[in-house]
Parts: structure tokens; sequence; C-alpha cells
């Protein structure tokens, strides 16, 4: 309390205050109330708290009984509550400063393209997965890259998840050592789930495995910030993908594109990985625990060990990371079902809705730049605003717009896919409704995801798949009803912890 009020940021420009003008006593009839409102005008006005105000007399050199002799109140508290009532607020304007949020687009547009541009492999190798249907009536092989995928996108979230929380704290050598052991983890996980799907073709488990690697490769070279690399490896597979379509390639020029493709990403993100600095780190690990600890030793000499003797674990805890996985794992599984839902149910192979998930999929990259100017509005929301009121006014208007133009995005890239793919079943109205209900699911998830709130995100969304699970395990409803309403549900009760929990300034500060 007895330091300077007007403090410095470190490294900032000076804030340049009006100063203070002493009390004038050349008209003694005048009310000092009226002169000291008048020449605190400023200050009062800009107050939020008559507190600020009775910190402003203090630091101008007012005790109590000078205010008792000279203004006739009782303390600097009740002469401020009057000034601030007696003064209208007239907040100034927040200078202008840079946004935080501020991202590009285009690269935010690369990243879309990155996340859709792998399903380009399975038209790719689609003459290597030919057989009789599987037991639901799919391609022959489709469980068995299904079960691949989805495992290796739920470990993908988690691992992403903990590599950038090293990366926050300012631990890039942590995250490498992260993804060293966690992408090859994860490799083998996916390729584990998919080779315990039986009856499919022999080429199919090979696919899964490499399918398998990509995803390893790929999640260490988007959280290190390489996606133009990770491009330049998808450009083999993806040139003799579209070649494909007007060409019949021949079986081994296939199987060259496909392999070039992953040995280009997976050689691009052994590079970037620090091999050395995690075989050494792993030496040290395994040579500690061989070595007796001093923390286990006598009570008297745990007190006296000091700080950086500390065995204790440091930094971002495992635990913290299991919801982003569990929200891949539900997110996937919507996605999933609203591309096969009607085929899982007996449907015909024709009901195959691939275009929504390529919508979805490709969606992701506006997505993320959308999620950014939210948080940019928000910014400028929390300056602007004059009340709680009008705060959380602006935060729906600016999350309404962010949503709708998202869902007109999403809403053309189904309609596009839909012209564009051939045999696609057409986008009736429920399909559509479906489409877009998904989407609002997976943008105002990632919303609240992005402010921390993952662990009800997750919750709502594995819930959403575990019904629609039941569902089709049961027989219960309508394929397509059950996935509106499911869709729905959740959409509604995300827009409520959105409104909820982003609805108060102190989750944007």
């Amino acid at each position: 309390m007895s330091g300077s009020l007007w403090l410095r940021p470190p490294g900032g420009a000076p804030q340049t205050l009006l100063a203070v003008p002493r009390p004038r006593t050349e008209d003694p009839a005048a009310d000092p109330m009226d002169e000291l409102a008048e020449r605190l005008d400023v200050f009062i006005a800009a107050a939020v708290h008559p507190d600020e105000i009775a910190a402003v007399l203090e630091s101008d050199g007012m005790n109590d009984e000078y205010i008792r002799l000279t203004y006739g109140r009782h303390d600097s508290f009740s002469l401020a509550e009057e000034l601030y009532a007696r003064v209208p607020r007239a907040f100034p304007e927040p200078a202008d400063t840079p946004d935080p949020w501020k991202v590009s687009l285009t690269a935010c547009l690369l990243r879309g393209v990155i996340f859709a541009l792998p399903g380009l492999a399975y038209l790719l190798g689609a003459p290597l997965l030919e057989g009789p249907q599987d037991r639901l009536g799919l391609p022959a092989g489709t469980l068995t890259l299904l079960a691949g995928a989805l495992i290796g996108w739920v470990w993908d979230q988690t691992l992403s998840h903990r590599a950038y929380s090293w990366l926050g704290l300012g631990d890039r050598a942590a995250a490498g050592r992260t993804l060293l052991v966690g992408a090859p983890a994860g490799s083998l996980l996916g390729t584990a789930a998919a080779l315990a799907v039986p009856g499919g073709p022999p080429f199919s488990y090979a696919f899964a495995a490499g399918q398998a690697l990509y995803v390893g490769a790929a999640t260490v070279l988007l959280v290190l910030g390489r996606e133009r690399l990770l491009l330049a490896a998808l450009g083999p597979m993806a040139a003799g993908a579209l070649l494909a379509l007007f060409v019949d390639l021949p079986v081994p020029v296939r199987v060259t594109l496909l392999a070039v493709s992953l040995l280009a990403a997976c050689t691009l993100a052994v590079r970037e990985l620090p091999l050395a600095d995690g075989v050494r780190a792993a030496l040290l690990r395994v040579r500690g625990w061989t070595a007796r600890r001093p923390g286990k030793g006598p009570v008297r000499w745990r007190m006296l060990r000091g700080v950086e003797e500390d065995f204790a674990p440091r930094g971002p805890r495992l635990g913290d990371s299991v919801p982003y996985g569990v929200f891949g794992l539900g997110t996937g599984l919507l996605v999933l079902y609203a591309a096969l839902g009607e085929v899982l149910a007996g449907g015909p192979a024709e009901a195959v809705a691939a275009p929504s998930a390529v919508a979805l999929t490709l969606s992701m990259g506006p997505a993320e730049w959308l999620l950014h100017r939210f948080r940019s509005g928000s910014l400028s929301g929390l300056r602007g605003a004059r009340s709680p009121r009008a705060f959380r006014r602006r935060m729906l208007v600016t999350l309404s717009r962010c949503l709708a133009v998202y869902l007109v995005v999403l809403l053309a890239l189904g309609v596009a896919g839909t012209l564009l793919w051939p045999d696609a079943p057409g986008l009736t109205g429920v399909r559509v409704a479906t489409l877009l209900l998904l989407g609002a699911v997976m943008w105002t998830g990632l919303l609240l995801q992005s402010f921390g709130a993952v662990r009800p995100a997750a919750v709502v969304c594995a819930s959403a798949a575990v019904a629609q699970s039941l569902a089709l395990l049961t027989g219960l409803g309508q394929p397509r009803v059950v996935q509106l309403v499911v869709a729905g549900t959740a959409a509604a009760l995300l827009a409520a912890l959105v409104c909820l929990l982003l609805g108060r300034a102190t989750a944007h500060r």
C-alpha cells in the first residue's frame, strides 16, 4: 500500500497521467466539493468503484482530519462515494494494442487441406483392397482401416496436447522427447488395433500399418509447426491419386507412390526429433532408477534437501491430456457414424455418406481460423464493454457470427463434395440438418477446449457417441433420425455450456 499507485509495466511505455493539482484557496466562498470534483473530474469519471477515488485522495495527501475540516465528510471513503455519485461515468477509450489472436487464414486453410489430403491414399490403394464385402456390408478392409484410424486419432489428440503443453512452458526439448516416445507408441497401438480385426484382405493390414506410421509422423510435424514439410511429403501420393482418376495406374506404381510419401513423412519427422537427447535422457533415467535416491533416506535428510535435489515430477500431468483423447474418440465416432451409420445399421452400401466426413475434415481449417476470430472479438468486447451484461451481449453476437460463418462453409463443402463424389447419396433435408448439427458440435467443442473446458466437452461428445452406438447395437430407431436427435441434443448441451462458461468476462482474461 505504500508503493506508487502508477506502476510502469516492465519493458512497456510509461503511462502518462494528469498530475493531481493541489487545493486552491483563491475563492473562500466557493463550494470545496464542487472545486474538488472539477479538478479531479478525469479520475472520477474513469473510476469503476469509489475505492479508486479514495486511493487518489489518499495519494494526494488528504487524511481523515483534513477531509473532516475541509469537506465535512467523515473519511476518504465517504468523500469518494459522494464524488463517485456526483460525476457521471466517462471511460477513456483504450489505447490501440496489437491483436494477440490474429492468425493467417492461409495457414489455417493449409492445415485443413493437410488433414483431408491423406484421404486420397485410400483412392490410390483401392484396387489393392478389393474383395468380398465384410459381415456389415462394408467394402473389404474397411473395418480394419477404421479400427487403426480411430485408435490413432485418439492417441494423436492425447499426445498432441501433452507436447503442446511442454511447448507452452517453453521447453521444446521436452516436447521433442514426448513426441519421440509417443509417436512410435501410437503407431504400434494403431497397427495392433488393425491386426485385431479379422477377415480383411492381406493388403489391408499392410495399409493399416502404413496409416499408423503416417499418423505418428504427421503428429510430430504438425505439433512442431512443419506443415509445409508434411504437405511436400504428401505431394507424390496426392498427384498419383489425382492421376488415377483419369488413368488406370499399374499396381506397382500405386504402391511406390504410397511408399514414397510415407517414407518422406517418416524421414522428415525423425529429422525433427531429438534422437541423441532422447537416448541420453533414457540412459540417465535408467541409471537413476538403479541408484539410491536421497529422498528415500532419513526424514532429516529429506528436510535438509535443497530445491535442486527435488525428485518430484515436473511439467504437465499425464491426466490433463486424457480428456483430449476422450474428446477425439467421441468426435471421431460421431463423424464415423455420419458417414457409415446407415450401412452399419443394415442399409445398402450405396448409403455411405463419404462427402459428409470429407467436408467435416476439410472444415477444420476454417474452424481453427474462426476460433481465433472469436477470441479476438471477445477480447475487443472485453475492452469496450461497460458492464457484464454488455460484454455478454457482445460475446453472443461474436459467437453467433463465427458459428454461422463456419456452418455456411461446412454446407458449401458438403454440397460440393456430394456433387463431385461418384454415386454419392443426395443431400436431403435430414442429412443437411445432421451435417450442420455435427459441425456445431465439433466447433463448440473445440471452442470450449481452447478455453480449457475440455472435460465437459469431452463428456458431452463421448456420451453422444455412446448413445448412438447403443442405438446402433440394439436397432433402436431409424439411423437417420437417431443421428439427428443425438447431434441436436449434443449441440444444444454444448451451446448451453458455451453461454454459461464463456459469458463471464473472467473466462477471457
